[in-house]
């Protein structure tokens, strides 16, 4: 079987080389990262937020799963839950380390472990606060 790539070479015509899975993956990860790097001191974004932000092909557990891997430059800590609680229990030890970092910055959390979004949520320059999309019995 030929390949596009074989046909063109044969046709005299040069095809540009596909970017690899690896390529897409690290712009991917890189749109997050760029994202994050941009909140505040002393501000959060949600995971869900993020990844409305960031369009198709994002979801809040991509962005979670993405920033698993984040280097020392992006502040992980500054993204948590669409509740307003840390989300990273059962992977970072200590287990209170971002709650911690936060609340070094200025962020305050009540007994339940959960932050005013109201007060403390960034949103970007230009953007517009997500709106909830909740099923009622009149609109599904």
């Amino acid at each position: 079987m030929v390949t596009a790539r074989q046909l063109a070479l044969c046709c005299g015509l040069w095809i540009k080389q596909m970017p690899t899975k690896e390529d897409i993956d690290k712009k991917y990860r890189e749109r997050v990262y760029q994202l994050v790097r941009k909140i505040p001191r002393g501000r959060v974004m949600t995971y869900g937020q993020i990844a409305e932000i960031l369009g198709e092909g994002y979801t809040p557990r991509t962005v979670g799963f993405v920033m698993h891997g984040s280097d020392d430059q992006t502040p992980w800590h500054r993204v948590i839950n669409a509740q307003g609680a840390c989300s990273t229990g059962r992977i970072a030890l200590p287990q209170d380390k971002q709650q911690r970092m936060l609340e070094n910055e200025g962020i305050k959390f009540n007994q339940r472990g959960h932050c005013d979004l109201q007060t403390y949520l960034w949103i970007p320059a230009g953007q517009k606060p997500a709106k909830e999309k909740r099923a009622t019995l009149f609109n599904v």
